[in-house]
């Protein structure tokens, strides 16, 4: 495991452990930030931990113009109950992504030095979120970093049933009629499986970021 010091540099990614951990230490910075996700690497830690930043063998992803929405899903987006907006409300999402209790989790990996991290992208134009709607009450939405033809999402929230779905798809949507290549969802978990991402190696997903960057 390689220990950052104030030097903008990362080891290569196959120097990773075998969990995926790459590197401890530095600093959260954008210049930091932007060269980790365009090098396949991300942050991931608890409020008592040092900054642990990953590079997993093998990347839960989406592949935008491929997607298929299911029946049902599709059935709900019919329906329009929910409002869908792209890049409004940033800060209530995040906000919310941090505060709110996650069955089985004890606290949020949302520490208040990563929400100020990723405030300064989005001001600097580079994270994006999407937010759902209903009844003009902000319900659902999620948030990510945007690298051009890549979107490397970093997390979701639903206050309704539904909500965290339509938000998903309705960022597949944009990212198909952009032409991006990917939508990385980093690691694997069960909410993510059932909507339709997949895992890939760590070499195929590097070379679809090296392509699109």
């Amino acid at each position: 495991m390689y220990f950052l010091s104030k030097e903008l540099y990362f080891p290569p990614v196959s120097e990773a452990s075998y969990e995926g951990i790459l590197a401890v230490g530095g600093d959260l910075s954008p210049e930091r930030l932007l060269l980790a996700y365009r090098n396949g690497i991300f942050p991931w830690f608890e409020e008592d931990e040092p900054i642990l930043w990953w590079s997993p063998p093998h990347r839960m992803v989406v592949y935008p113009k491929d997607y298929k929405i299911a029946k049902s899903l599709r059935n709900i987006l019919n329906r329009k109950i929910f409002e869908v907006t792209y890049n409004q409300n940033f800060t209530e999402v995040i906000t919310y992504c941090q505060t709110i209790k996650r069955k089985g989790q004890k606290g949020t990996w949302i520490t208040d030095s990563m929400y100020e991290a990723y405030v300064k992208l989005h001001h600097l134009g580079i994270v994006k979120s999407i937010e759902v709607w209903h009844e003009n009450k902000l319900v659902g939405g999620l948030y990510g970093v945007d690298l051009g033809k890549v979107f490397c999402g970093e997390s979701m929230f639903s206050l309704v049933p539904n909500a965290s779905k339509v938000a998903f798809v309705s960022l597949i949507e944009i990212l198909k009629q952009e032409d991006y290549l990917l939508l990385d969802c980093q690691v694997h978990n069960n909410h993510l499986e059932k909507l339709g991402a997949f895992e890939i190696s760590r070499e195929n997903y590097l070379k679809i970021l090296k392509s699109s960057l």
